[in-house]
Parts: C-alpha cells; sequence; structure tokens
C-alpha cells in the first residue's frame, strides 16, 4: 500500500492535474502511467546497458546515441517550458514508435500524447514520480491499485488490482514452463502476466547469469531462457480486457518485463465476439490460465457466447469467467483463479452445476480459502483461489485455510512480521501434498474425497469439512461462586459503612 508521504503526494499531485484542467480521472491515470513508463523504460536502458558492459554481448537499445536527450535522466533536470517542449514534442512521439509493426502495443499507444499543457503541472508529476521508489518492492503495482481507487466507477465493473504476492503464489503454484502458452482473459494491468515473466527470468537463470553491479543491484538474464525467446516475446503471452486504458498500462507494463510484443487485447471475453475475433485463442489454447476475473458487472445476456451459457445457465460473470476459463484451456492445460466465496457454496442451480462441472468432469485440484481482507481497503469480500486442470479425474481435493497473507485484513494493510504470512507454508504443503497425505481435518490443510464433495452436493467451502475441535469448559461449583458473591458484597458493604462513617 502507498502510505504517508508518497500517499499525500500522490493526492496532492491529483489535484493539481484537476487544478490544470484534467478533470477525467482515467485521463489523469493516463498520463501518469506514461510519465511512470517513461522513467521506467531509462532504468531498464541503464539496467541492459550495465550487463551488456559486463558480459560483451549486444543489446537492442530503446534510445539511439542521438536521443539520448530523450531519456528521463536528461529531461527531468531541464526548466518547466524547456521540459514540456521536449516531451510534448519528442519524447511521447518516441514513445509510440518503440513497439513493432502491428503488435500491440503499438496499436495502444499509437494514440499517447502528452495532455498536460502547464509547465507547472509537468514539472510536479516528474518530480513526484521520480522521488517513488518505482524499482524496488511493489510500489509501481500499489501506485497503480491506489490510482484505481479514485475512479468514480471503481466497483461497477468488479475491478481491483490483485495483490502482487497473491499473484506470484499463484504463479509459483502452477509452475509455468517457457514453452507454453499462458493467458489472462480479464487482464487489467497485465499483473499474472507480468508475474510469469518475472517467475520465469528468476526460474531460468544461471548462476553465472546473475549480474550484481557496483551499486548492489542485481540483474538477472533470463540465459536459461535463450531457446525460448522467440515464443516468449511473440506468442507465450495472451491478455483481454475491455478497458483501453487498462490495456495501455499492461502494454507498457509488460514491455518494462522484456515482453516486447505481448498479445494484449481490446475484448470483453464473454462476448459471442469473442469466438469470431479470436478464433485460435477462444477454444482449447492455453496451456495456463491466471485470473482474478470480475466478480460483478453489468451483462448484456444476450450477447454472451451459447457455448458458456450451454455449460452453465447464469448472467453471473463470476460463473462465466470460470466456465470461459475451461473452454480457453488445452485439454491437460491448468488454471489458477481467484473467486468469490459464493461460488464454493452457493445454493443456486447454475452454482452446483459449475461446481459439479469442475468436479466430475476436470481435475479440480485445490481450493485455497483466503481471509476476507486480502482485496482491502478497495473490496471486502472473501475469496477462495481455485487450482484446476482441464480434463482428468478428481479424485480427491486438496484444501486449505489461509489464515493470513502477511499483513493486516484491516483497511490499512500494514506488514506483519516478514510480510509472508502463510504464503511460505503454502508453497512448502503443495510441493510434497500427495506424499504427505494428509486426511486430518482439523489441521490448516487436509484432503476430502470426491464421494463426500458429491454428498454435500459438491459444497466446495472448507468449513463443510474442516473439523473444529472444541476444548470443554470448566467452571467452578455454583455453591462456591454463591460464597465468593457473597463475601464481595460483605466488603463492598463494610467500605461503604467506613466511608459514611468518614463524613460524619
Amino acid at each position: 500500500m502507498i502510505t504517508g508521504a508518497l500517499r499525500n503526494q500522490v493526492d496532492r499531485l491529483w489535484t493539481e492535474f484537476w487544478v490544470g484542467g484534467i478533470t477525467n480521472p482515467l485521463t489523469v491515470i493516463e498520463q501518469i502511467s506514461f510519465l511512470m513508463f517513461a522513467r521506467l523504460l531509462d532504468v531498464a536502458e541503464t539496467t541492459a546497458e550495465k550487463r551488456a558492459s559486463r558480459t560483451k554481448k549486444p543489446f537492442q537499445a530503446q534510445f539511439s546515441p542521438d536521443q539520448q536527450e530523450l531519456r528521463w535522466s536528461r529531461f527531468k533536470q531541464l526548466p518547466g517550458e524547456q521540459m514540456l517542449t521536449l516531451v510534448r514534442d519528442k519524447v511521447f512521439p518516441h514513445l509510440r514508435t518503440l513497439g513493432k509493426t502491428g503488435s500491440a502495443f503499438a496499436q495502444y499507444m499509437a494514440d499517447a500524447q502528452l495532455l498536460i499543457v502547464k509547465p507547472s503541472l509537468l514539472v510536479s508529476a516528474v518530480n513526484m514520480i521520480e522521488s517513488l521508489p518505482l524499482t524496488g518492492g511493489d510500489t509501481k503495482g500499489d501506485l497503480y491499485e491506489y490510482l484505481l481507487s479514485k475512479l468514480t466507477t471503481a466497483g461497477i465493473n468488479g475491478q481491483f488490482r490483485t495483490p502482487r504476492h497473491i499473484i506470484r503464489l499463484m504463479v509459483d503454484l502452477v509452475d509455468p514452463l517457457p514453452s507454453e502458452v499462458v493467458g489472462d482473459p480479464a487482464c487489467g494491468t497485465a499483473g499474472f502476466l507480468a508475474g510469469v515473466m518475472q517467475y520465469l527470468h528468476e526460474k531460468y537463470t544461471s548462476p553465472r547469469g546473475i549480474v550484481t553491479h557496483p551499486d548492489g543491484q542485481i540483474t538477472l538474464s533470463g540465459d536459461l531462457l535463450k531457446w525460448h525467446r522467440d515464443h516468449i516475446q511473440t506468442s507465450m503471452f495472451h491478455g483481454y480486457d475491455f478497458d483501453t486504458t487498462m490495456l495501455r498500462i499492461s502494454a507498457m507494463n509488460l514491455k518494462l518485463h522484456g515482453v516486447e510484443s505481448p498479445n494484449v487485447h481490446y475484448q470483453d471475453t464473454l462476448s459471442s465476439k469473442f469466438p469470431e475475433k479470436f478464433p485460435d485463442q477462444a477454444v482449447n489454447a492455453f496451456d495456463v490460465i491466471l485470473a482474478n476475473p470480475p466478480f460483478k458487472g453489468s451483462l448484456d445476456e444476450s450477447d454472451v457466447h451459447k457455448s458458456l451459457t450451454t455449460m452453465v445457465k447464469t448472467k453471473k460473470t463470476e460463473l462465466l469467467f470460470v466456465a470461459l476459463i475451461l473452454r480457453m484451456l488445452k485439454l491437460g492445460g491448468r488454471a489458477a483463479v481467484i473467486v468469490p466465496d459464493g461460488v464454493l457454496f452457493g445454493s443456486s442451480n447454475a452454482h452446483r452445476e459449475l461446481r459439479q462441472l469442475l468436479v466430475d468432469g476436470n481435475q479440480l485440484e485445490a481450493v485455497l480459502s483466503m481471509p476476507s481482507g486480502v482485496f482491502k481497503p478497495y473490496a471486502g469480500v472473501s475469496t477462495a483461489i481455485l487450482i484446476f486442470t482441464k480434463g482428468g479425474k478428481t479424485e480427491r481435493v486438496w484444501f486449505y485455510k489461509m489464515e493470513s497473507d502477511g499483513y493486516s485484513l484491516d483497511d490499512k494493510r500494514d506488514k506483519i512480521g516478514d510480510g509472508l504470512g502463510d504464503l511460505p507454508d503454502i508453497r512448502e504443503k503443495w510441493a510434497v501434498r500427495e506424499k504427505a497425505n494428509t486426511n486430518d481435518r482439523k489441521a490448516k490443510h487436509f484432503f476430502v474425497p470426491v464421494k463426500d464433495i458429491r454428498d454435500n452436493k459438491y459444497d466446495l467451502s472448507i468449513s463443510r469439512y474442516k473439523e473444529t475441535e472444541y476444548e470443554e469448559a470448566k467452571y467452578d461449583p455454583p455453591q462456591e461462586i454463591i460464597e465468593r458473591l457473597r463475601t464481595l458484597d460483605q466488603e463492598v458493604s463494610r467500605n461503604m459503612n467506613e466511608l459514611e462513617a468518614l463524613l460524619k
């Protein structure tokens, strides 16, 4: 979370945008995102230069020798008027040329323009973004989250950011391979896709590929990915959203994570137009899908593709998205999806049909119950992570009750201790779950046979199966309690008499 001085600084900048005549929240977010991208592009270029200097290998520069003035580190030092002219007339045109022709990045950056007309506002924005520790931790994602919270429409489409530590947990559990195709049907700012790219760099960097710079920073080269570079750059990642602002941010986000040509597209994936526009991705296309789809939103039932309503007859987006993900996965493809708790135990026919489809028609592997405060302060809904494989057979399901994600569950979301909570334990227990074969339902994690789930009308809430251990309360005999009350009453009476005697 952005808190304290940084939060106040963002609030002040937001006010300055309004005073400067930019009052549309989406426009404010876009302008801040463009400037963040300009700074991070320069940071990435500096990192690539250092890596090239150490490895003596060439790299694809984003700034030619005669474009060095366009780098953030150069123009941030200019006076207001000069900075405004350079950023408007040269920096933004340069940003529009960075993507390959026909790429999603080029498509969404094609009309990128600086809408700031006051030099003082641009200087304030540049100074604020310069002060943010964007290159470390999760500040960039936290900033997006805080900016999104200012949208007056936030919540109408069920949009809220997935915390990066939850994303990383889900990525770790599905363990994507560099040869696979990864998708997110409601990608937002592409947090899941960027998380996969970061995971691959960490997993597929040899000891020789770890570069330590003089300032102590470490660069993971991902040298073991060299045989998969073309696939990663052009065909591994696919994201869809029907918010152009989110798509611009996702294109920038993925480019900064090293994906030159991500396939992020403007599309409502529940719509009947999705299979028409993207027939190769709409059905049996993905090895891995990671998603936190909208839990609610306006839905035109007549526009939903019939293949989804045939699987589960409902208007509820949270149910339709799970059906959509099953349709998009290849046979044997796997998914980790965040759903509201209602999906786990809802009593409607549609809820039961979907759960039965997951259990009887596919391999439901795990249900990870999360505490209700994970998405605060923007949503208080209780959620769970479903992990499943398309096809196969469900014989038993692994349940885990996450009690802490490492942060307080109130609106402040303060870090608790090391900020890890139950996440390391989930990773550890997931890796050895088959060998451990835990059946103790009084524990935080255990297996439930599929027969028990069927007998309970496919209820997937952990509370249905977890056994609570009660301690027998012990009380003193009533006569002893009465005697103590009498003694106390006598003591009170004696004190009152003494007090009354002092007043005479």
